[in-house]
């Protein structure tokens, strides 16, 4: 078997055939119609998460923020998928951690290119995490990767893990400029399908929780962004 897939949604037919294209990939399956209890299921270690945007009880976006905000299951690998996609799903799915969003109806082709993808780039970000250094300390910020911790003038602040991780990201190189391209592939993985805005809007939310210090992630026209290197 290639892996253990949870699926969670409500919709038994998108659940039937995703069954079927993922069993004849090879990848062993378990599913649930249930958000609360799907994430029960998370104690038969899953490779990866399928979870329907509207599951029952508790949505797909809120199944994804419990899971990242947990160290125990924040280095599963999470697709958050949906038939009837607004404006704000993608920004949505970003936001609460979620490794990746696609939109069914998708070809069996497809989506086990994405899941392999997400796979193999959930395996180097833990690889990569593991070389880099485990705390950060730049001026008023001390960011813990392995505790997923950011301290602003010693006041913890909360940070949804891909604005935690583009945060992370920057600091970890201050003075060097990023193009969106590089953060897109550094930060979301190789192949997974993000619209520019969104870092953008990763961005503006990240400067809101610095407040004061706002200034720490500039930004370069026409280019991406850097950290502010620091005298200290």
């Amino acid at each position: 078997m290639l892996g253990n897939i949870l699926i969670i949604d409500k919709n038994q037919e998108i659940i039937n055939s995703f069954k079927e294209m993922l069993g004849k990939e090879g990848f062993a399956t378990m599913v649930h119609n249930d958000g609360f209890v799907g994430i029960d299921h998370l104690k038969n270690k899953p490779n990866l998460l399928l979870i329907g945007v509207n599951s029952p009880n508790l949505n797909g976006f809120e199944i994804c923020k419990k899971i990242k905000s947990n160290e125990r299951t924040e280095h599963l690998a999470v697709i958050l998928f949906t038939s009837d996609p607004t404006e704000s799903d993608e920004v949505n799915a970003f936001e609460a951690g979620a490794n990746d969003f696609v939109t069914i109806p998708i070809s069996a082709k497809k989506l086990i290119a994405r899941i392999k993808n997400t796979l193999r780039n959930s395996e180097k970000q833990l690889a990569n995490a593991a070389k880099l250094e485990v705390i950060i300390k730049r001026g008023p910020l001390e960011i813990n990767k392995r505790k997923f911790s950011v301290f602003i003038d010693s006041k913890e602040e909360t940070f949804p893990k891909k604005e935690f991780e583009l945060l992370a990201f920057l600091a970890d190189k201050p003075g060097t400029v990023f193009s969106r391209e590089a953060i897109l592939k550094n930060v979301w993985g190789k192949g997974v399908y993000v619209v520019e805005r969104t870092i953008d809007v990763h961005v503006r939310r990240i400067r809101r929780k610095l407040g004061e210090h706002h200034e720490l992630i500039e930004t370069i026209k026409g280019v991406g962004y850097r950290f502010k290197e620091i005298e200290e």
